[in-house]
């Protein structure tokens, strides 16, 4: 069984704007100024816009759309076919193994949890200052240990094997949980040897790739990790899906996920009242509830996307982009880029930065209402990693969004501006222009505080 999808353009063109394009690429939004310009979607790091073939695939699955999993109708089996289709294409994107499952999820966020929701007792849990919260937070069940900001790759490496040595109970179960590019400087992590300095001493390694998976190709086989997590909406298919792939040992001994229908294989009354469960013994013992198939199938069809269009010609031409943005920032004194590497160190589409004598939400703010720029400011759900950057106090508060001080007062917090597939040279030009005019000449406009966020005054 199959369902129509989007006509897919065998030709790949060099700039993968026109290769690759995404949605919103000709909304008009107001400047504060006056007049309309073209959106410039530069905050692709947060939720980055669905490729056209993904939302054309989607529109052209919908009208079959039916449940999920023992439906005896046509659009049931269909939609079910899919669905496990999906998984398919997904394992096949990730180079899993052929033992591997995958699971369906919310976000990575919901993938890093159900891990911590399945490690075995007694598990010790390694992971940097450095990374988001959704590898940071999850542990809450086991013993964490929290290792400092390296400053170069190779430190990366030693810090993790020193405290892997160290271990008390060296015989006890142990996860590293690491992130393939840094989602506030976007610096390329040496996953594959911290995989290795992971498996000498006899612990596992889970692979955030929220912002690996959109720019750079991730194969768990080459990399020899034991877990992979990422999300849809940061990989061009924002329909609310998340991905967890890997090994299914842990996953498979631990209680489900969700208790529900879905996640249950039978179900029978005891004699005494009670209930006796059996629960599935394939990813679906994680999935209970209905599963978000638009979802599931907007991820394998950005899977689809991506391997079509290359990943060699889509990380040369973001390269192009990283260059253009460095390059440009590095002509204003009053910028400093944020990063761990060093100002050489591969990145991928992802750079932040804060300017001499601006709060970065002001900044951020004039970029969006007097340029239509939309890029991000904050502490980026990394809060530990920006203080470490901006050289604070670890127990200095941060500020997402707008501080209580005037607009142009220095803050705890950072600009950051993210790109990628889709994202026309135009859109780069523009902010990097905007960025020197605004240095320059100052905001046109006057702006303050509203709920948190700075806003233009009216």
């Amino acid at each position: 069984m199959s369902v129509p999808s989007a006509a897919v353009n065998a030709s790949v063109c060099k700039d993968s704007s026109e290769n690759l394009p995404v949605l919103g690429r000709d909304v008009l939004v107001p400047l504060v100024t006056g007049g309309e310009v073209t959106y410039a979607a530069l905050d692709y790091a947060a939720s980055a816009p669905a490729l056209q073939r993904v939302w054309d695939d989607v529109a052209a699955y919908a009208p079959y759309y039916g449940s999920v999993h023992r439906g005896a109708g046509y659009l049931s089996q269909l939609s079910t076919d899919l669905f496990e289709n999906s998984r398919t294409t997904v394992a096949e994107f990730l180079g899993c193994r052929p033992d591997d499952q995958v699971v369906f999820t919310r976000s990575t966020t919901d993938s890093l949890n159900l891990l911590a929701s399945a490690v075995p007792e007694g598990c010790e849990v390694f992971v940097f200052e450095t990374e988001h919260h959704a590898s940071l937070l999850p542990w809450r069940d086991a013993a964490v240990t929290y290792l400092n900001a390296p400053r170069t790759p190779q430190q990366a490496v030693e810090t993790l094997e020193r405290a892997l040595a160290d271990r008390k109970t060296p015989e006890a179960p142990a996860l590293v949980c690491v992130t393939g590019a840094s989602n506030v400087t976007g610096e390329l992590w040496p996953v594959k040897e911290l995989a290795a300095a992971a498996h000498a001493h006899g612990a596992r390694i889970v692979l955030d790739a929220a912002q690996l998976a959109p720019h750079h190709p991730v194969d768990i086989t080459e990399l020899d990790v034991d877990w992979v997590a990422f999300s849809g909406h940061k990989l061009y298919a924002p329909f609310g899906s998340g991905v967890l792939a890997g090994r299914s040992d842990w996953l498979l001994a631990a209680e489900p996920y969700l208790a529900g229908g879905g996640a249950s294989r039978s179900v029978a009354r005891r004699a005494d009242g009670g209930v006796d469960v059996e629960w599935h013994t394939t990813a679906a013992r994680h999935e209970a509830g209905s599963p978000n198939v638009i979802g599931v199938h907007s991820i394998a069809s950005a899977c689809r996307a991506l391997t079509d269009a290359g990943f060699d010609s889509l990380v040369e031409r973001e390269q192009t982009l990283v260059g253009k943005v460095l390059d440009g920032l590095g002509e204003v004194d009053a910028v400093q880029v944020l990063s761990l590497f060093g100002d050489d160190a591969p990145r991928v589409g992802v750079i932040s930065f804060v300017v001499d004598g601006w709060n970065s939400s002001h900044f951020a703010a004039a970029l969006s209402a007097e340029y239509g720029i939309g890029v991000r400011d904050g502490l980026f759900c990394a809060h530990p990693l920006v203080r470490t950057l901006l050289g604070s106090d670890p127990q200095d508060q941060g500020e997402c969004g707008a501080p209580e001080g005037e607009p142009g007062e220095r803050s705890l917090n950072a600009v950051r501006v993210s790109f990628g597939a889709g994202t026309p040279d135009e859109h780069v030009e523009r902010f990097v222009g905007a960025v020197k005019e605004l240095v320059r000449d100052g905001a046109r406009w006057n702006y303050r505080t509203e709920d948190g966020r700075c806003v233009p005054a009216v």
